[in-house]
Order: structure tokens, then C-alpha cells, then sequence
């Protein structure tokens, strides 16, 4: 058996849909017959690509890496049947992009700029991936980016559809004085006695996550604030009030620093969202490539992820995936 395009646009529908079911209904398949395909991938490239879980199929860490340069690969094989096809004029197109709090966006609307030239984009910032969802199913947002968290994954109606960018651990930023500040990974359990900065509800399972895993360590934080302006929430850590959870690219200000937590107890999925009628094929895939092209590169320059990535894979898999200095698919689709 060799690979082909069909079995990597196999991979992504599974990948996309998070069932081997679903996938084949997409794609007019059979499960049986789906199943035999994806084992056949799986025994040529040597390692499995997905797991079961209560919901359906998560990719594992090499899955996510064969997904995300399958997904490259099948643009540039898109592109090159377009090579040589008439071109219509171009037309400008506009795209309302809604997005939670994310340092993607600036390096994106760049990269889309020279990427996708007629394409206009707005952007709506909304604290909250349940409301974004809530816009979209209305019709008032064409495309988002947000998030969900392992056991709680996005729920829509059938107008919209999903794909992972990216599955990152959730670190922790505290004051650059505390106790645990010479640790290299901060137990969770230890920070039991501290004052958390907790973000309110996202609507797709945030603070509930952060709970269920202080609960999972023994304990239940002696005091909260609610709490999600980064700026400020810095600069109250940086004065010794309190710790939060972060995502893995944020870059300290003096005074904070970003440490993993031991076990990796708390997770985050970054999803681009979007309704099918109205963003067409080629802009899903160009903001979606881009998309993780652009994580891919503020992950690459997070050095507390860089430090946690090493220690994590490098004894199991030394590989490390190609040009972003991360081990292959810690920060993959």
C-alpha cells in the first residue's frame, strides 16, 4: 500500500469530525470499510494516529502531526489543479471573524493580508466561546476562533462546522517570589493555600475544568477572584495578590513567571469555527493553515513551553517536529 491524497483527506475528516462514524457518512463510506482504511494508514506509517474516547476519537500527539502536514499537503495539491484553470475575476470578499482572548490575531490578519488579498476581514473580540458560538448560530459572525477542553467538546447545530488548531497544556503564572517560584513544574495540589485569579465562564467549560482538577488534586482554592483583563491580572501577580492559569504563549511581565504544572492536569483545544454556507472552501482552509501556522510560531517562541515540551517528549520520541523547535505534535491540529 502506498499513501495517497484520499487517505490523508480520510485522516481529516476523522480528524474533523472526532468519529470514525461521522467521518464516513461525510464521505460516503461504510464505518467497516473506514476503519479498514484508517488501520491500513496506521500499519504503513507504524504508530496509531487516533484514540477512543467517551465522545468518539482523539488524535494522539504523532496523530496530530500527520493531520496537520496532511492538511498542508492536500492545499498544495488543491492548488496546483487550480494552477492552470482560467482564473475569474477577483471579486472582494468579506469575512466577520469573531475571536476570543488570543495573541494569534495580530500575526493572522498579517498573514491573511498577503495570503488572501481580496479578503476583508472584521474582527469582533468576545470574551466568551459560548457567545461566539451563540453569534454564529445566528448568523451575525461568519467564522471564530475559540476553545474547548478535554471531555467537554464544542457542541453546535449542523449550520456550523470545526477543526482543531491546536491542544496545549494550561500553565500557571505566579509571582516571581513565591514559594514555588525555583520549581521547574508547580504540583497543583501545592497551590492549594493560594488566592486564584479565575476567568469567568466561557460558556463551553471553563472555570468547571479548572475546579474539577483542583478537586481531582484534593482541595478547593481558599479564595478566588473573577477575574480575565491580562494586562491587570499581571500586574496583580507580579505584586504577590494571587496565581492563574495561562495559556502556554503568554509572555510575563516583570515580576510573573509561567511555570508548567506537574501532570499536566489542565488542557486547552484552540478551534477555528465557521458556518458552511457562508465562508467558502478556499478561505476555511486558508485561515485555518494559517491559523496553525501562526500558533505553531508563538508556541515556538514561549520558552516555558519549549522547557516543558522536552521534558515531556523527547525521552519517548526524539524527533522534534520540523521548523518549530517543539517535539512533533505538542502544538499540531
Amino acid at each position: 500500500m502506498e499513501l495517497e491524497l484520499r487517505h490523508l483527506r480520510v485522516l481529516c475528516a476523522i480528524a474533523d469530525s472526532g468519529s470514525v462514524g461521522r467521518a464516513a457518512a461525510a464521505l460516503g463510506f461504510t464505518q467497516p470499510a473506514l476503519s479498514t482504511q484508517l488501520r491500513r494508514v496506521e500499519r504503513l506509517l507504524g504508530e496509531g494516529l487516533f484514540v477512543r474516547s467517551s465522545t468518539g476519537v482523539e488524535l494522539t500527539a504523532y496523530g496530530a502531526e500527520v493531520v496537520s502536514q496532511a492538511r498542508e499537503i492536500l492545499i498544495r495539491a488543491d492548488a496546483l489543479g487550480r494552477r492552470h484553470a482560467p482564473r475569474p475575476p477577483a471579486a472582494a470578499r468579506a469575512l466577520r471573524l469573531g475571536v476570543t482572548n488570543t495573541p494569534v490575531v495580530p500575526m493572522l490578519l498579517d498573514a491573511l493580508r498577503e495570503a488572501c488579498p481580496d479578503l476583508t476581514v472584521s474582527v469582533s473580540s468576545v470574551y466568551a466561546t459560548g457567545h461566539l458560538l451563540e453569534l454564529l448560530e445566528a448568523g451575525e459572525l461568519d467564522a471564530a476562533l475559540g476553545v474547548d477542553y478535554p471531555g467537554l467538546p464544542v457542541r453546535h447545530s449542523s449550520a456550523l462546522a470545526h477543526r482543531a488548531i491546536n491542544t496545549v497544556p494550561i500553565f500557571v503564572a505566579i509571582h516571581a517570589g513565591h514559594p514555588l517560584a525555583h520549581r521547574i513544574e508547580v504540583p497543583l495540589e501545592e497551590l492549594s493555600e493560594d488566592t486564584w485569579f479565575v476567568a469567568s465562564d466561557d460558556g463551553v467549560g471553563w472555570p468547571g475544568a479548572f475546579y474539577d482538577a483542583c478537586r481531582s488534586a484534593g482541595f478547593t482554592p481558599a479564595g478566588t477572584h473573577e477575574f480575565h483583563v491580562l494586562d491587570q491580572l499581571q500586574s496583580m501577580i507580579a505584586k504577590g495578590l494571587g496565581v492563574t492559569a495561562v495559556q502556554p504563549t503568554v509572555r510575563p511581565v516583570e515580576g510573573v513567571l509561567v511555570k508548567p504544572l506537574a501532570g499536566d492536569p489542565l488542557w486547552q483545544r484552540h478551534l477555528f469555527v465557521w458556518r458552511r454556507e457562508l465562508v467558502d472552501a478556499a478561505v476555511v482552509e486558508a485561515l485555518h493553515h494559517h491559523a496553525v501556522r501562526t500558533y505553531r510560531n508563538l508556541l515556538a517562541q514561549a520558552p516555558h513551553l519549549q522547557k516543558w515540551a522536552t521534558r515531556t517528549y523527547a525521552p519517548a520520541r526524539a524527533p522534534e517536529g520540523p521548523g518549530t523547535g517543539l517535539p512533533a505534535g505538542a502544538s499540531c491540529v
